[in-house]
């Protein structure tokens, strides 16, 4: 009765007050959720729904694919979409139309993030954050990505479109090939108890093949801090007597801490270095990096 008469309210209530800002107050169910990263964006003018049978019953009855946005309150890309995209009417008109859109909190719901992140990896090669998927309505993943400017994320949004009306056999059966190599990595994964030396050389030889011999770490632009690659390698170094994944670590953290992604004021490491040579850094400290 509340949300009923809160509508009339808005529509009775002037010509200052546009229909699509009472369809937005209506359709927008993050005002009563409890995480701080959903309820900033509870005044979207993007219909989104939370993680719930509400937003899968509604994919399902609606027969639109399912818009997936992961994020957290304090990620700086996050911020920069939602101000690109979701904040703005052209691209919330095109999402209320054509798809069912769901925000989730990935430290509300770490669960799903990791379901649906694992099929970004497994399909684009790395992922981050904000994390863009796309699902059918039982929530097999067909494509996926992280932040996409305005003017890429329309024409992925009108492409998908149009591939769901034109192609949606192909579409699903994408998800279901998808969730399938999931689940058998997952069993595959759970069965490795033991890590063999083969495993390890090989390892070492593809970090090798992309290390930075100049300013260490690898790859190009952006630069983040490789904690897990140097651990490994210094693994292998200890196990294996590899004196050059030893200078791959040293020669990395050495760069490092001489650049501007180590905050020499207040200590820590930046979250990454917008350059290859770990000069100019994104001003945000992850806990898990400096840990």
């Amino acid at each position: 009765m509340g949300r009923r008469f809160g509508l009339i309210s808005c529509l009775l209530g002037g010509m200052a007050v546009s229909q699509m800002a009472c369809q937005k107050e209506h359709r927008n169910r993050l005002g009563k959720e409890k995480s701080p990263y959903l309820l900033q964006h509870k005044d979207n003018p993007v219909w989104w729904y939370a993680w719930n049978e509400e937003a899968f019953s509604a994919a399902k009855k609606e027969n639109k694919p399912i818009f997936l946005s992961v994020g957290y309150s304090t990620c700086h890309w996050c911020h920069v979409m939602e101000r690109e995209s979701f904040e703005d009417q052209q691209v919330a008109d095109v999402l209320n139309k054509d798809f069912i859109s769901i925000k989730v909190d990935r430290e509300e719901r770490p669960d799903v993030d990791k379901i649906y992140m694992d099929a970004v990896m497994a399909t684009r090669g790395q992922g981050g954050w904000p994390m863009s998927v796309f699902l059918t309505p039982d929530l097999k993943p067909f494509f996926g990505g992280t932040y996409f400017p305005k003017t890429q994320f329309l024409a992925l949004l009108n492409q998908i479109q149009k591939g769901w009306q034109d192609q949606r056999d192909q579409i699903e059966q994408t998800g279901e090939a998808l969730t399938q190599h999931l689940k058998a990595a997952e069993i595959k994964g759970k069965g490795l108890d033991k890590v063999s030396e083969a495993m390890l050389i090989a390892a070492f030889h593809i970090k090798k093949s992309t290390f930075d011999e100049q300013y260490g770490g690898f790859g190009h632009q952006p630069k983040f801090p490789p904690s897990t690659a140097l651990m490994l390698l210094l693994r292998i170094a200890k196990r294996t007597g590899n004196q050059k994944a030893l200078e791959m670590v040293t020669r990395t953290l050495d760069r490092m801490a001489q650049g501007g992604i180590y905050d020499h004021v207040g200590g820590g490491f930046a979250r990454y270095s917008t350059d290859e040579a770990w000069l100019v850094p994104h001003f945000e400290k992850m806990l898990y990096d400096n840990a």
